[in-house]
């Protein structure tokens, strides 16, 4: 999680001074991270955030935002070493971007346990905590990651994740697709809409491969 970690850490920062410049306490923004703990849902929500607050716009916001952890949830359903509905909740709790690729890649190898998905998002978790807390103490040290190159951070994880879960030709077509929808989506509409349509671009490229294939999964996927 170490890549992870380092990417994160800047935005922690930004989100903790962010919080604080709209009139949060350092403490209030070290609950959003620790209650809420979804980066980007937490970018657009402190962006809408006036006074008074139009909880409305915010709450559908960001559960938009969000929407892609219904799919991740639903691929990763079936992999998750827990079987209670305490221990998924937790899961679900803990599951982000970083976290589902890497467990997802663990559990094809077999070797997904408690302990392991633990590791993956405790971590990822404190340190998302941590680092918007120290944002909310110093203030906006850093105004704009992309001066730093830490914009590009989050981009080169994902191309590692993307890389680490391609299956051949199959990929290929389900990425393509969702790029392309999400880039028409950000051309034609504001805001976070290209990130959902993007995910069901995706999702949707898939299943028609899967059909494609008598519904049979490819190169050794069980």
């Amino acid at each position: 999680m170490l890549p992870a970690i380092l990417a994160a850490a800047p935005f922690g920062l930004l989100v903790g001074a962010l919080a604080t410049a709209k009139g949060l306490s350092p403490l209030e923004a070290i609950l959003m991270s620790a209650l809420v703990f979804a980066g980007s849902a937490q970018f657009v929500a402190l962006d809408l955030w006036t006074e008074p607050v139009s909880w409305v716009v915010i709450g559908l916001t960001t559960l938009l935002v969000n929407f892609r952890h219904v799919l991740m949830g639903a691929s990763f359903a079936g992999r998750l070493p827990t079987t209670t509905t305490g221990g998924r909740g937790v899961a679900a709790f803990l599951m982000a971007d970083e976290t589902w690729a890497m467990a997802e890649l663990k559990a094809r190898q077999g070797g997904l346990t408690v302990a392991y998905y633990a590791g993956l998002g405790v971590t990822l978790y404190l340190n998302w905590i941590l680092w918007t807390g120290v944002g909310a103490v110093a203030g906006a040290a850093i105004d704009d990651p992309a001066r730093y190159g830490f914009d590009f951070a989050f981009t080169a994880i994902f191309i590692g994740l993307i890389a680490g879960l391609w299956r051949g030709s199959d990929t290929t077509w389900v990425v393509a697709a969702s790029a392309a929808a999400a880039v028409a989506a950000n051309v034609v509409a504001d805001g976070p809409w290209f990130i959902l349509a993007g995910a069901i671009a995706g999702v949707a490229a898939a299943a028609l491969l899967a059909n494609g294939n008598g519904g049979q999964a490819t190169e050794g996927e069980p």
